[in-house]
């Protein structure tokens, strides 16, 4: 009951802190579970339904205040479904799976550890259709093999070549993990049979979470400092996934 408690702790921080920048929690929650030795078999299809409820809230919250593109959204989502569909289907070998989900969480932990909140103005950059269709195609590929919606990597892409600014980048993000792991998840059904008894209350903690935290960081800036205690976990997480 102890550990449940505390992990359901975790969930909701989890949910809170990544739904504020338009992320839905999928690699803290992984780390969570990481910490607490559960099998890849009950973190992967646990991790993404977590995802499915935190990226609901957070898309509507975003959408809402009108910091989502659909211009920015379509190609990225249009590469990345069918491939996190395929990607749901594969069963990593649970020590492969290990080294994937650990390297994951280690660039995770360096991308809160470099996040800045900025209410910077888009750029205006024009995406590349077809670059983002073959961008969106590897991400997919990748979230829906490991149990995560892709946001880590569709972010700082965004915001590195200047084609959405801070909040849209997470309005954006936020619908991009909805439906990659609505995808990842569907590609393999039959995992859902692994979903643990005691997902009910993890699931209250990630949307708690996610309520407060889409709100917060719709209207609002986060403290830095949560960002970078989170940053510590998943790399604890990470390094205890490749060093066994």
């Amino acid at each position: 009951m102890d550990d449940i408690i505390i992990l359901s702790v975790l969930i909701f921080a989890a949910g809170l802190l990544y739904s504020s920048v338009g992320h839905a929690g999928a690699s803290g929650y992984l780390a969570a579970m990481a910490l607490f030795g559960l099998a890849p078999d009950i973190m992967k299809p646990t991790a993404l339904l977590l995802n499915i409820l935190v990226a609901t809230i957070a898309t509507f919250q975003f959408y809402r205040a009108g910091y989502f593109s659909w211009n920015i959204f379509w190609p990225f989502a249009l590469g990345s479904i069918p491939f996190a569909f395929i990607g749901g289907t594969l069963s990593l070998p649970g020590s492969f799976y290990k080294q994937v989900l650990g390297l994951v969480l280690l660039f995770a932990a360096y991308r809160l550890f470099q996040y800045r909140h900025s209410a910077a103005a888009d750029s205006g950059k024009p995406v590349p259709v077809i670059g983002a269709v073959l961008f969106g195609a590897g991400i997919g590929l990748l979230s829906g093999a490991v149990g995560v919606g892709g946001g880590i990597f569709l972010s700082p892409l965004l915001l590195f070549m200047g084609w959405a600014g801070t909040k849209e980048t997470a309005g954006v993000s936020a619908a991009f993990i909805l439906v990659n792991s609505i995808a990842g998840i569907s590609g393999n059904l039959a995992s859902v049979k692994f979903l643990p008894d005691v997902i009910y209350p993890w699931a209250f903690a990630a949307v708690f979470g996610g309520l407060i935290g889409s709100r917060l960081g719709s209207r609002r800036f986060v403290n830095i400092t949560l960002y970078r205690l989170l940053a510590i976990v998943l790399v604890i997480a990470g390094a205890k996934l490749i060093l066994g």
